[in-house]
């Protein structure tokens, strides 16, 4: 790839690096995460608008049912005004009586007076709604999209909020409405900007006790490192007014892969909820994956506020709903992310489950009382329902802890230490010979076949 085949280094010269906010006295590296955000999921939004083939009317359900076992208490069920099923599932829900007491349902809606006035329509009889605004802020989007100047982009939003509380007064006065305003590529947009906008927003709305306002800021395409769009939330955080009254969120996108990084940094910077997508779904790259931030705040020991106990259920419907497969090795809920094929890998959490066991045996308690200590075994699998079989499988890259650990597990065979080397020979000519994985069976059988078999080793 040297020389004139090298077109990348070419055309890298056509890009430029965002230039980022000046926050010398930052304050987030100094700060640690201690309880979870609130959470928003757009599984049913910004999820369902990229798939190739949406959701129908069943999938949605059984999408949002899942949602709800999980304990999502915010959730965004559609954009009624763009398309007939989305206005429909909307009324479905109203009016079947199916969102429960403790949720909260949102729509989407830019801020046009006939898309808000329908949209209101579409809220009528909710107990509970927030209207989610939203235009388009960043300097190419309001000179090649909009041909907008700024004060016209300001006005845009203004006016959309008044609208909303125009029709909210005629369609939703028995609803407990909520207000979100979205400054779209809030990245992109000059800081004091997205600022002057807000502000006049809340202008607007005029937040305070009990009339809170969700000021969400999204990374509608990611460009930078997650570390600038902090300094931005932190930035924005300290100069907003009414601070008291408002609900600072991030909305991050993945286009960088580092979607997951930028909703935990906004959490150090000031950010109160996040907006994502169970296993990161969404357009391009997805959005931030709700999974993944929510189990990695469990692996610190902090109660997520969701239910992953079921991982693996959460993952078949979520893959029956997008009819999109979960990669194999994504982070908590891919089918590999829990297992070894490595030797050393396989003797080490081998070494580490007899450890946890020795140490319940000492203390006279069950394992799942004592603190999670097992090599590259970030948390234990059967808290998200996970079985240990497959923790270690045999392939020809495995050793003598991985062969062991099979022959304990599944069939209570335990091999000293000689003879797990010898064996471990044995297995690893035969996977390199079949050139493919071996199962527990297969391995017990090679086992039985030995001279004198169990007699000799065990």
């Amino acid at each position: 790839m040297n020389g004139p085949l090298n077109r990348t280094a070419k055309a890298v010269r056509r890009y430029t690096a965002p230039t980022p906010i000046a926050l010398p006295d930052r304050r987030w590296p100094g700060n640690t995460v201690t309880s979870a955000p609130r959470w928003l999921s757009t599984d049913l939004r910004d999820g369902n608008q990229s798939l190739a083939s949406p959701m129908d009317p069943a999938r949605k359900l059984k999408m949002f049912d899942l949602l709800v076992r999980m304990g999502y208490k915010e959730i965004e069920v559609g954009f009624p005004v763009a398309s007939r099923d989305d206005h429909a599932f909307v009324r479905h829900l109203i009016e079947r009586d199916l969102i429960p007491d403790d949720v909260r349902i949102s729509v989407l809606v830019q801020a046009r007076d006939d898309l808000i006035r329908r949209t209101a329509e579409s809220l009528a009889g909710a107990p509970r709604a927030t209207i989610h605004l939203y235009n388009a802020t960043s300097p190419v989007f309001r000179r090649l999209v909009f041909g907008m100047t700024k004060d016209q982009c300001k006005d845009l939003a203004v006016q959309g909020t008044r609208l909303l509380m125009k029709y909210a007064d005629k369609w939703l006065s028995d609803c407990d409405l909520g207000y979100e305003y979205s400054p779209e590529l809030f990245n992109d947009t000059e800081p004091d900007f997205a600022l002057e906008v807000c502000e006049a927003v809340m202008d607007a709305w005029q937040p305070g006790p009990g009339r809170e306002t969700i000021v969400n800021l999204p990374t509608t395409v990611e460009r930078t490192t997650p570390n600038v769009f902090a300094d931005q939330v932190e930035w924005f955080g300290r100069n907003l007014s009414r601070r008291a009254h408002i609900c600072l969120s991030v909305h991050p996108h993945n286009d960088r892969g580092t979607g997951v990084a930028a909703a935990e940094l906004a959490l150090l910077a000031g950010a109160q909820r996040i907006e994502g997508c169970l296993f990161g779904n969404g357009e391009r790259a997805g959005n931030v994956d709700l999974v993944t931030l929510g189990m990695n705040l469990f692996s610190h020991g902090i109660d997520p506020g969701v239910d992953f106990s079921d991982v693996d259920a959460v993952r078949r419907t979520v893959e029956e709903c997008n009819g999109m497969p979960v990669h194999p090795r994504h982070p908590y809920g891919g089918e590999l992310v829990y297992t070894a094929f490595s030797g050393s890998h396989q003797d080490a959490i081998n070494k580490g489950f007899d450890a946890l066991q020795s140490e319940a045996e000492r203390a006279g308690l069950a394992t799942r009382d004592l603190p999670w200590a097992v090599p590259y075994l970030p948390v234990d699998p059967a808290d998200v329902g996970r079985s240990y079989e497959p923790v270690i499988r045999i392939n020809s890259q495995s050793g003598k802890g991985g062969v062991a650990y099979v022959l304990k597990a599944h069939y209570a065979v335990r091999l000293p230490r000689q003879a797990q080397i010898e064996f471990a020979r044995i297995v690893q000519r035969q996977a390199d010979s079949e050139g493919t994985e071996l199962s527990p069976s297969r391995i017990r059988k090679l086992y039985e076949r030995l001279p004198g078999g169990d007699r000799k080793w065990t």
